[in-house]
């Protein structure tokens, strides 16, 4: 026969167990202000692996195809592009994603350890060049991603406030820039959502 004492620590023991799993997942703490974590220097390491030939060129193709695009037209690609998501054709998606530039995000982003969450390059109107993986929007020129970087210039430089994502338990940034040709002139922006946790880590912070 159990005593109740017995059976009251045994309601400690399984309310312990019920527990233990929700603790796992525990919200991360933000490590710091995104703006003081994304130094100079990580920009410019960013800027060496952009420098890739295919990122400029394949901005620099899709611009010449899409150059003569209505907002009415770029609003039904958008359109297209959410519907594809939720459907079992996806033309427009698949199009995008096993091109050489998509191909070649995903491969960054994988070597990056966790570092990038997520990476894609937009064109001189915003559509989405080459991504790592799917996003839930193409057409991203009324974003602030977009808005604070290629109009303003070749160096122009967003980083937007961070965000808690609950499947990675850890604070995303996303840092947002310019992308230009050999001759400075703006062609269009590149998004990288930055794990703050993982480079708060990498930083012994």
């Amino acid at each position: 026969m159990i005593s109740k004492s017995g059976v009251a620590l045994a309601g400690v023991l399984m309310a312990a167990v019920l527990a233990a799993p929700h603790a796992a997942f525990a919200k991360a703490d933000l490590p710091g202000d995104p703006n003081a974590l994304i130094t100079d220097q990580f920009i410019r390491d960013v800027r060496e692996w952009l420098a890739n030939p295919v990122v400029a060129l394949s901005i620099t193709s899709q611009n010449k195809l899409r150059t003569d695009m209505t907002q009415d037209q770029i609003d039904a690609a958008d359109q297209q592009w959410r519907a594809e998501r939720e459907a079992e054709d996806q033309p427009l998606v698949a199009a995008i994603l096993t091109n050489p530039l998509s191909s070649y995000l995903t491969q960054v982003q994988a070597r990056s350890g966790g570092m990038y969450a997520e990476i894609f390059v937009m064109d001189a109107v915003g559509l989405n060049v080459g991504q790592s993986s799917i996003t839930s929007d193409f057409w991203q020129g009324d974003e602030a991603k977009f808005q604070n970087t290629y109009p303003n210039g070749p160096d122009a430089v967003f980083i937007d406030e961070a965000e808690y994502n609950e499947n990675a338990d850890a604070w995303l940034a996303q840092l947002n820039m310019t992308m230009s040709d050999a001759d400075r002139q703006p062609i269009g922006a590149v998004t990288i959502e930055v794990n703050l946790n993982e480079l708060a880590r990498r930083r012994g912070l």
